[in-house]
């Protein structure tokens, strides 16, 4: 673990400036001239009382500056096609300062942005509207993002209101598809990011399979997890561990992790880490004794066919929705061979989500699923059988870059077969 600490420390170079510089000018240049691009950079709300929940940088935001502090606007204005950049940081409050810390200094942002021109919110709107009156501005881009009617209303959208009642001629489109599909293409900087992310995964499920034992509380399970990412300088997971263990491991999004593991049962774990906001998503299944019984083999092996099948199929060109079709085929042939199932519609007793999601700065990162496979695209496969009755769920997830000619499964060195986990844990 010594020598992993020491490798992260000498090559954990943040991103360059020249990342989020470029990411701006291909986004600026699908936008209108004479129009106006504001983004905000958001804040945590309350949890109760005086506290907070942690902060997370509004993910577009982060993509175009690099900055994770809140309450930053991105301004951008096109005309003639060239661009001014502009940014509006929170400014210094030296009694604030001794409760909380520094906030970000010009030179600072600067320096991790890109973006030379920098100025206090405070004069953000006093900013904005000369320059609506002076380039007679008819267009503003917002990040509108909204997944759920009844979800807190962000800052883009309570400006997009305010900007309607004070300049009703005002046209009010959404940039967030634009961005989407910038970043539904991973750039190098990107996958080698998520490759350190997935290699800190690796190192803490080895660390649970050394631990895993009988009669232990899955939360003791995940504790082994959680203190190895942390020692290797993680300070925050992707996603809630899930660490489930028997019949819980039919439950997708089982998040309470506080039941005793009992011997001969199988536990799964659903897991991953940030690496400089880059996620990575693995799922394992183990036996908790270190031995799979004949049955657990079984399925387990059907699992794995699914996955591996599925994974060869992954190229460009390949329709996104297909992948999970080649996955049902595979399941449903292989249960009817061992009698779980008879009928093709039965298998969604037994398998009941999609097989791939994108990954990036998000989990479950943003693009269309209407799209089809291209090259730099990231996206998990994770095939599952879930036999509630048995007490048997199983998942095996990988996450797999789309090259030229086909993929990397990025997470290779993560071990998977039946006998793999076995030889480990027998060893431990």
């Amino acid at each position: 673990m010594k020598y992993i600490v020491k490798y992260l420390i000498e090559d954990g170079e943040t991103m360059k400036q020249s990342f989020f510089v470029d990411n701006r000018k291909k986004l600026m240049d699908m936008v209108e001239n004479g129009s106006i691009v504001i983004l905000f950079s958001g804040n945590a709300p309350y949890r109760s009382a005086d506290q907070k929940y942690p902060y997370t940088p509004n993910r577009n935001f982060y993509y175009l500056t690099g900055l994770e502090r809140e309450n930053f606007i991105l301004f951008m204005f096109k005309k003639n096609d060239k661009v001014e950049e502009m940014l509006f940081i929170e400014n210094s409050n030296p009694k604030l300062e001794k409760w909380i810390g520094k906030k970000m200094t010009k030179g600072e942002a600067e320096e991790i942005s890109g973006i030379k021109n920098i100025q206090f919110k405070e004069e953000f709107q006093e900013f904005l509207a000369m320059n609506v009156v002076v380039n007679n501005i008819d267009t503003i881009y917002l990040d509108l993002e909204r997944r759920e009617w009844n979800s807190n209303i962000n800052p883009a959208i309570i400006f997009a209101n305010e900007i309607r009642e004070r300049y009703p001629y005002i046209n009010i489109k959404n940039i967030y598809k634009d961005i989407c599909n910038l970043r539904t293409i991973k750039q190098e900087e990107e996958i080698e990011r998520i490759k350190k992310a997935i290699n800190i995964t690796k190192e803490g499920l080895e660390n649970v399979m050394k631990n895993l034992k009988p009669n232990m509380m899955e939360y003791q399970a995940e504790a082994y997890f959680d203190f190895t990412v942390k020692s290797l300088g993680i300070k925050n997971l992707a996603f809630k561990t899930i660490a489930a263990s028997g019949v819980n491991g039919t439950i997708l999004h089982y998040e309470q992790n506080n039941c005793k593991i009992a011997d001969n049962s199988l536990i799964l774990f659903d897991l991953g880490v940030k690496y400089e906001n880059y996620c990575s998503d693995i799922s394992r299944t183990y036996p908790v004794n270190g031995k799979f019984t004949e049955r657990q083999k079984q399925i387990y092996n059907i699992v794995l066919k699914a996955q591996l099948e599925t994974i060869r199929a992954i190229r460009p060109g390949m329709p996104i929705k297909k992948l999970n079709e080649i996955t049902k085929d595979v399941l449903i042939r292989e249960c009817k061979k061992i009698g779980l199932i008879n009928e093709d519609s039965e298998i969604t007793k037994y398998y009941y989500h999609g097989v791939s999601h994108y990954l990036g700065l998000d989990t479950h990162d943003v693009g269309s699923y209407e799209r089809k496979l291209e090259p730099g695209m990231v996206l998990t496969v994770e095939p599952g059988l879930y036999i509630e009755e048995e007490g048997i769920g199983i998942r095996i997830e990988d996450d797999v870059l789309v090259t030229e000619d086909g993929c990397e499964v990025l997470s290779k060195d993560i071990i998977k077969t039946v006998e793999e986990i076995e030889e480990f844990m027998k060893n431990k």
